[in-house]
């Protein structure tokens, strides 16, 4: 019988910085990944994020998608013009969302996997080995129309909603909305109700195809009608956000 030769040493644990603009969601993160991984950094947003991963050098990023000023691929193009200062981490995406809208942009942009946040702890750890090995991993009902998008030939696109679709006011609370003011800043505003500006907001969220504030921010930002300023700042029109208000708009409770 032949001696036990020592184990290799196990390796370093992987190093992690997690994006999400939600703080409880970052801290149950952080607590189902102890003693899986090192958590080294997090973020809330994509300027901070970008700095954080800057400095630390992580294995891995778990990247929202829906995060504000840009989204997670504002994460991911950050990331890219970063490449040259050395390897860049891979990047998990980690969202609620498994629509195609938005899983397809984030592979595009450079994200080497894509998982819902209803992912069991040890499954994370799993894709977190997957993808800091340089393997793509996807939660098996997102893996086929991802091998699709990228496999089949280029179609014409069929047409999403759009602003065509909202009236004048909707469009006006649009823009305040995805430009971060609170409904009642949007009611002083428009000199119209706080509940007729909720009724707005849900008829939009309702037309667009959306689920939250954040998402007509990314939406709005993706397609260039908002420049980001904040709410305190000058309110020019966003480049076609907002026509001109028809002459028979109710300039007070309109709809």
């Amino acid at each position: 019988m032949t001696a036990e030769t020592p184990g290799a040493p196990e390796p370093a644990p992987r190093r992690i910085v997690v994006v999400d603009d939600h703080h409880l969601f970052r801290a149950g993160v952080k607590a189902e990944l102890a003693g899986h991984c090192e958590i080294v950094g997090e973020a809330p947003d994509p300027q901070r994020a970008l700095a954080v991963i800057a400095a630390t050098r992580p294995d891995v990023v778990l990247l929202d998608v829906h995060l504000p000023d840009g989204g997670g691929v504002a994460v991911l193009e950050g990331l890219a013009a970063l490449a040259g200062d050395g390897p860049a981490p891979a990047v998990l995406a980690l969202s609620v969302s498994d629509a195609a809208a938005d899983v397809v942009p984030m592979i595009r942009a450079g994200a080497l996997g894509y998982v819902t946040k209803t992912i069991d702890t040890d499954e994370l750890v799993a894709a977190i080995e997957r993808v800091a090995a340089g393997d793509a991993y996807f939660s098996p009902r997102l893996a086929a129309f991802v091998l699709q998008a990228f496999s089949s030939p280029v179609q014409a696109e069929v047409p999403e909603p759009g602003l065509e679709s909202l009236t004048a006011r909707e469009r006006e609370v649009l823009h305040h909305l995805a430009r971060g003011y609170a409904y009642k800043q949007i009611a002083a505003r428009l000199g119209i109700s706080a509940r007729t500006v909720e009724s707005h907001v849900g008829a939009v969220l309702r037309k667009l195809q959306l689920s939250s504030r954040h998402e007509v921010t990314h939406w709005a930002a993706a397609r260039g009608l908002i420049d980001h300023t904040s709410p305190s700042g000058p309110d020019p029109d966003a480049r076609g956000l907002i026509g001109p208000t028809p002459p028979d708009a109710d300039p007070g409770d309109g709809s």
